[in-house]
C-alpha cells in the first residue's frame, strides 16, 4: 500500500468520505485520490513523490501556476503584518477599485470568502431588489451548495423543481425554476408565463461543471432581453470564468453587461476569496446601506486580498491572455489531432485558459449532450493519463485549466501520453 492509499484510508476515519469536497474522492472515476504535498509552476507532487503536469490548477484559480514568486511574496508580506483583522484595510479598497476598473459592469463590489457565498449573496440581493422570489437556473450549471441552488428539473418544464440533495426543503426548491441550457424557446416560454414573478436568472456564461459548455449568442441575447423587459436581474456566475477566459471575463467576450457578477478562483489567486458586484442601485440595497443582510468575519481577509491583487496585476500585462489562449489551443488542437490519428471518437474546445474535452462526435451544447458522451472511455483515459504523470480533473463533468506556467514541452509531453493512452483504451 502506497502513501496515497494509506492516507486515504486514514482520512476516512474522521473526514466523511476521506475528503473535504466530494469530487476529490475520485467517486466518478474510481481508484485512490492523490494527496499532494507540493506545487511549482505547472507541476504538482504527491506524497509518493510522483510528479504530475497539472491541468486542474486548484480547480481554476492558479492561472499563473503554483507558487508564483510575486504572489508568494505578496502573501508572505501580508501575513507578516497580520493574518486577519475583521476590520477594513487599504488593500481591500485597492482590490475593489481594480475589479471595478477591469469590469465595466461592476460599479460596486463586495468581497466574500467563497464562490458559494458570492452566488448565494447575489441571489438574495436580486430578490431583495426586485421584491420577487422566483429564480431561474439552468440544468448542468453549478452555483455552489446553497439550498436554493441544489435543485434539478422536475416533472414539468416550468414547474415542480425537485431538490438534488438531501436536506434541501421542497419549499425552497419550489422557487427555483430549472431550464435546459441554451434552450431559447424554453426560456421565452417561461418568461411569457411567469416573467413578473422572476427575480433573477443566474447562469454560468461558459459552464464548467458539466464539462465546458458555451452559451450560444442567441441564448445570451435572450437572457439579456428577457430580464430587461421583465425587470429581472441577470446574474453572471463568473466564479470559474472570471479573469480566466478573458481580461473582461466572459461578459467581455459576449459584449454583455450583466446586472450582477459573481467572481472567485482567479480573483483570489489561490486563496479563499470571492466577490460579487454590479449596478450601484442594486448594490445599494446591501447592509449597511439597505435592507439586504450579508456579512462575513473573514471577508476581505488581508492575506487573500494580497494574493488576489498580485495575480490581477500580472494578468493585466500586455498579451497575457493572447499567450495563454494560444497555449491552451495548442493542447486542444493537439489532442484532437492525436485522437484522429488513433481513430478515437473525441472532440475538444478552449476559451482563454479554460478547456473541455469529450469522448463524443460533437461539442456538447447542453447537459443532455454531455450525458450522452462516453464516460466509461473518459474514466479509462483519466487513469491512463494519471499513470503517465498527467493530472486531469477526476470527472467527465469538469472543465480543465492551463496556466501561464505550462510550457511547450509540457504540452508535447501531454500529447505523447495521450497518444499512448488512446491506443491502450481502444
Amino acid at each position: 500500500m502506497n502513501q496515497n492509499q494509506q492516507l486515504f484510508a486514514a482520512a476516512q476515519k474522521h473526514i466523511p468520505g476521506g475528503v473535504n469536497s466530494p469530487v476529490r474522492a475520485f467517486g466518478s472515476v474510481g481508484g485512490t485520490p492523490r494527496f499532494f504535498k507540493k506545487g511549482l509552476g505547472a507541476y504538482v507532487w504527491d506524497v509518493d513523490d510522483q510528479r504530475y503536469i497539472d491541468y486542474v490548477g486548484s480547480w481554476g484559480p492558479l492561472i499563473l501556476g503554483h507558487t508564483h514568486p510575486d504572489v508568494l511574496e505578496a502573501v508572505i508580506a501580508a501575513a507578516k503584518n497580520g493574518m486577519s483583522f475583521g476590520a477594513p484595510t487599504a488593500a481591500e479598497v485597492e482590490l475593489a477599485d481594480l475589479i471595478c476598473e477591469m469590469l465595466p459592469s461592476i460599479e460596486q463590489v463586495r468581497l466574500v470568502s467563497s464562490g458559494t457565498e458570492a452566488t448565494m449573496s447575489a441571489i438574495r440581493l436580486a430578490r431583495g431588489f426586485t421584491g420577487r422570489d422566483k429564480l431561474v437556473k439552468f440544468e448542468g450549471c453549478y452555483h455552489g451548495h446553497a439550498d436554493s441552488l441544489l435543485v434539478k428539473a422536475g416533472s414539468g418544464l416550468l414547474t415542480f423543481s425537485n431538490p438534488s440533495s438531501a436536506g434541501v426543503p421542497a419549499s425552497v426548491a419550489a422557487d427555483t425554476l430549472v431550464l435546459p441550457y441554451n434552450d431559447v424557446a424554453a426560456l421565452e416560454e417561461l418568461f411569457a408565463e411567469m416573467g413578473e414573478q422572476i427575480a433573477a436568472i443566474i447562469v454560468e456564461p461558459i459552464a464548467g461543471n458539466m464539462n465546458m459548455v458555451q452559451a450560444s449568442p442567441e441564448f445570451v441575447q435572450a437572457m439579456r432581453k428577457l430580464t430587461e423587459n421583465h425587470g429581472a436581474v441577470l446574474i453572471y456566475d463568473e466564479v470559474m470564468t472570471g479573469f480566466r477566459v478573458n481580461l473582461q471575463c466572459t461578459q467581455g467576450l459576449h459584449g454583455v453587461k450583466p446586472d450582477l457578477t459573481c467572481l472567485g478562483k482567479v480573483v483570489g489567486g489561490g486563496m479563499p476569496l470571492a466577490a460579487f458586484g454590479g449596478r450601484s442601485d442594486i448594490m445599494a440595497k446591501l447592509a449597511p446601506l439597505g435592507p439586504v443582510y450579508q456579512a462575513g468575519t473573514l471577508s476581505g481577509n488581508p492575506v487573500a486580498v494580497a494574493a488576489g491583487l498580485a495575480t490581477l496585476k500580472i494578468i493585466r500585462e500586455d498579451d497575457f491572455f493572447n499567450r495563454l489562449s494560444i497555449q491552451t489551443k495548442k493542447l486542444c488542437d493537439g489532442l484532437i489531432q492525436v485522437a484522429k490519428e488513433t481513430n478515437t471518437i473525441f472532440v475538444a474546445q478552449s476559451v482563454g485558459g479554460m478547456f473541455g474535452f469529450y469522448f463524443s462526435k460533437n461539442i456538447p451544447q447542453s447537459f443532455v449532450d454531455v450525458m450522452n458522451s462516453d464516460r466509461t472511455r473518459f474514466n479509462a483515459f483519466f487513469h491512463g493519463m494519471l499513470n503517465k504523470g498527467i493530472y486531469l480533473a477526476p470527472s467527465a463533468f469538469e472543465a480543465g485549466f492551463v496556466s501561464a506556467a505550462h510550457s511547450d514541452q509540457d504540452i508535447l509531453d501531454t500529447l505523447e501520453a495521450a497518444r499512448s493512452v488512446f491506443l491502450e483504451i481502444k
